[in-house]
Order: C-alpha cells, then sequence, then structure tokens
C-alpha cells in the first residue's frame, strides 16, 4: 500500500543517515522531502503539519545533538512520530501481538466474557466492503475462540441479506435473518434472543449504508445503536477514497458515535493517506484492515509494524505469524530436519507451495522483509510460473514426489502431458529442485552454526 511513499521516505532519510554530525540544514532538507511525501500520499494537510512540527522540535533538541550517532537518531524520531500519528505508542515495538479480537492496546475490541453476549455494530456507506468485513471479524472471532453469529440488519440494498448469508456458510458462522422484514430493531431483537438461546457470545451486526450519507440511514443507525447499546461501534472505510474515508469517519462519529474504523482495501495501490490522517484527525483508532478478496484476509492494525514498513524496515513479526496460521511449529520443526538430512522431497515442495498461497499474495509477504518494501512491483512476481509449478507437482504420482530420481523420459513426457506444460518446463522443475536442495542444506548447516541468541527471538505462540 505504501510502496511510493516508503521509497520517498527512505530517500530523504539517506540525507542524514549515518553521518556523525548533522546539521539544522540536513534536517531540514529531510523533513521538507518527507512531507512533500506524505502530501502526495493524500495525508491531510493538518496531519502533514503537526507532523513536521513535532519532527523537527524532537531533531533539533538537545538529546540529538549529545547523541553519538545523531544520524541514526533521525530515523528513529522519524519512526516514533509515525507510529504516534497511526495511534501506536511512542517506542512501544513492533513485537506486542493483539490476539483474535484485535492489535494491541489500541485495537484491541472492548467484548465481554464468553458468558455475556457482545455486540458489534458494523457502520459505513455502500460499497465500502461493510458485509464483507462483518464476515471476515466474525470468521476471526470463531478462530480466536469465540462464538458469533451475523445479524442481517442491512434491509435496504438488493442481496445484501443473501450475500451475507452465503458469507456466513462459507466460514461456518450461523446467520440470523427474517424473510421480508422491514424493522431493523426488530430483526436485531431476534437476533439478539436466537444468540442467547444458543450460547452465541458475539452477535456480529451488518448495517444499512447508502451512496451518501443522509438523515434517514443515520436515524435508523441511532435507533439500533440505543437498542442494541453495543461494545463496539466499527466504520468500515475504503482505502481507496483517501481523505474521504476520513471525512466519512469525522461524520459518523459525530452523529451515531465510533470506538474504531476497518480500512479495506488496503493491499490496494493507494497513496496511504486514510491509514495516516484517521487517529489523528478523528481521535479514533484504526482496529482492523482487509487485506485481500479471501475471508482470512483480514488482520488487526499493528501502528508499529505499520510504521516499520512505511519506512522500509520491514515486518517480519507479521510474516511469522502469517507463516504460523498455515504450519504448525512441528511442521516446522520437521521440515527442518529435511532441510539437514537432504531428505526434502517435491511432495514436500508442493505442500510448501500451497501454503504459502495460504499466507495472501507474494507481494505483501516480500514487503514484510526488511529491506524489500517497494523493490518488488506484483507485475515483476511471475505467478503463472508458481501455478505451472504446481501443476507439474500435481501432475506427478505420490511415488515419483516422494523419489524424483526416477523421473525418466517417458514420465516427464506424462507429467508434461497431464499438467499443460512441456517436458523442457518439466526438466527445469527438477534441475531447480535439486539446486535448492542443495542450497537448504547449506544454509542449515550455517543455522547450525550460529550461537542460540543470534538466531533471533520470534517464538512461535
Amino acid at each position: 500500500m505504501f510502496d511510493k511513499l516508503t521509497q520517498k521516505i527512505s530517500d530523504a532519510l539517506r540525507v542524514v543517515a549515518g553521518k556523525s554530525t548533522i546539521t539544522e540544514k540536513n534536517i531540514d532538507d529531510a523533513v521538507d522531502a518527507i512531507k512533500m511525501a506524505l502530501l502526495e500520499a493524500d495525508v491531510s494537510l493538518r496531519v502533514v503539519r503537526r507532523f513536521v512540527n513535532s519532527t523537527v522540535e524532537e531533531a533539533k533538541g538537545e538529546r540529538v545533538r549529545r547523541s553519538g550517532e545523531p544520524g541514526q537518531q533521525f530515523p528513529k524520531i522519524v519512526h516514533d512520530t509515525l507510529v504516534s500519528f497511526l495511534g501506536g505508542a511512542p517506542g512501544g515495538g513492533g513485537a506486542g501481538g493483539g490476539g483474535p479480537n484485535g492489535g494491541g492496546p489500541n485495537g484491541a475490541l472492548n467484548l465481554r466474557g464468553p458468558d455475556v453476549l457482545s455486540s458489534i455494530l458494523m457502520l459505513g456507506l455502500q460499497g465500502s466492503g461493510k458485509t464483507t468485513s462483518a464476515a471476515k471479524l466474525a470468521l476471526r472471532l470463531k478462530k480466536g475462540g469465540r462464538k458469533p453469529l451475523l445479524a442481517a440488519c442491512d434491509l435496504v440494498r438488493p442481496g445484501a441479506v443473501e450475500q451475507l448469508s452465503i458469507l456466513g456458510a462459507q466460514i461456518g458462522v450461523p446467520v440470523y435473518k427474517e424473510e421480508g422484514a422491514a424493522d431493523v430493531v426488530k430483526v436485531y431483537r431476534g437476533a439478539a434472543d436466537w444468540a442467547r438461546k444458543n450460547l452465541v457470545d458475539t452477535l456480529v451486526i451488518d448495517t444499512a449504508g447508502r451512496l451518501q450519507i443522509d438523515e434517514a440511514m443515520m436515524a435508523e443507525l441511532a435507533r439500533l445503536k440505543e437498542a442494541a447499546k453495543p461494545d463496539e461501534l466499527l466504520l468500515v472505510a475504503d482505502a481507496m477514497t483517501g481523505q474521504a474515508a476520513v471525512d466519512i469517519a469525522k461524520a459518523f462519529d459525530e452523529k451515531i458515535g465510533l470506538t474504531g474504523v476497518v480500512l479495506t482495501k488496503f493491499d490496494s495501490d493507494t497513496r496511504g493517506g486514510a491509514a495516516l490522517s484517521l487517529k489523528t484527525v478523528t481521535g479514533k483508532p484504526l482496529k482492523f484492515v482487509g487485506t485481500g478478496e479471501k475471508p482470512e484476509d483480514f488482520e488487526p492494525f499493528h501502528p508499529e509494524r505499520v510504521a516499520g514498513r512505511i519506512l522500509g524496515m520491514g515486518d517480519v513479526v507479521s510474516l511469522v505469524e502469517k507463516a504460523q496460521e498455515v504450519i504448525s511449529q512441528k511442521e516446522a520443526q520437521e521440515l527442518q530436519k529435511k532441510m539437514e538430512k537432504e531428505s526434502f522431497t517435491l511432495e514436500d515442495w508442493l505442500a510448501q507451495l500451497r501454503s504459502v498461497k495460504k499466507m495472501g499474495s507474494l507481494k505483501s509477504m516480500l514487503d514484510m522483509i526488511p529491506g524489500m518494501a517497494g523493490q518488488i512491483n506484483e507485475e515483476d512476481i511471475d505467478k503463472a510460473e508458481l501455478k505451472t509449478q504446481e501443476a507439474i507437482l500435481s501432475s506427478m504420482t505420490r511415488k515419483e514426489r516422494a523419489n524424483h530420481l526416477i523421473i525418466g523420459p517417458s514420465r516427464r513426457s506424462r507429467i508434461a502431458r497431464g499438467s499443460g506444460s512441456s517436458v523442457a518446463e518439466v526438466a527445469r522443475l527438477l534441475k531447480q529442485f535439486e539446486k535448492m536442495r542443495t542450497m537448504m542444506k547449506r544454509m542449515s548447516k550455517m543455522g547450525k552454526n550460529y550461537p542460540a541468541g543470534a538466531r533471533g527471538n520470534v517464538r512461535p505462540n
């Protein structure tokens, strides 16, 4: 999402990076470049001014002048200021996690204990992704041990109730609906009664939106809020609308009151202004972001981690967490042993390819690796090649995947026909596999030679 912003801020930081002494002119030049980058990213002018003033004041302060490495202090100041403006605690670090209910101290959902029904009101305009986000949130709550129920209270948009029913079936979460209903409060009360009778602990309420804010919508939402007395009022806003998303959040907060914001299409090629302006302008935390079309593409918003991504520092913690969702610690240990003994097979490669697909887009994963943010465009990733590899591997028998050495000319021809590829592509895959096995063994041996404390301190949950 922040590719262009990341590149420009990284260029600005190079002005002072590594310098043993920095002058006020160095700072002013770097800050001016950052200011232009933020404005081009559609960040609110008010927010940019506050960001610049805060950064300049801190960078020119006594603490930095006395520092032995002022060139390293400046990037940290920019990072901490970004964290603060995104809604986090400066210097708080990025490893803090947020379980299924949210992301850190500012992103956690305020839900009651499992023995009392909690309710979440999803608000927003039409087209913001409100219904989809309601289902994604319900799935996240389910994975976190809650027992959610989706309530179909969007009685205005044609197909909204049916859409929620389909999404609920996909994720295995029940949906409460009333055919021909006209009163959202009546539907809510029916959903709440059903929830209590069926021991549901969290009610996620999808509501009606409009193409733009109007009094009829606000009046209906106010009635629903009064009846439900929700624990959370989450506005769903489209990241691609930029500053319009911030203005919409202000309007909803003034009329209804919000506890937080969900930003959809966070993986799109937008300028990022909404994410950077929301907390400062509205005072409401950004709690979750939608990062794709799949039900699983829904993440807690971690200010510290996002600040790291913007500055090109990556987000290894989130990458590890994504990996842990699709591969267990036991599987990782078994894979490590196979790498050491050079017993990694084509069956293992196929499993890894499928695991990577579950983790989301390759572009989003590469952006989490330090130094890689903005370096590779979506079009540079050969998705067709990955699909071809999976097709070739899937066309092999289990015996062939277990022992690639038996794959001779006749088998290669059969595999090529079955996968819709060529014999040359099958041969290339086998050659790549041989090289990969050798490299894996070498890297595994190198890892063993490091002292335990040098291998990182990220532990599985």
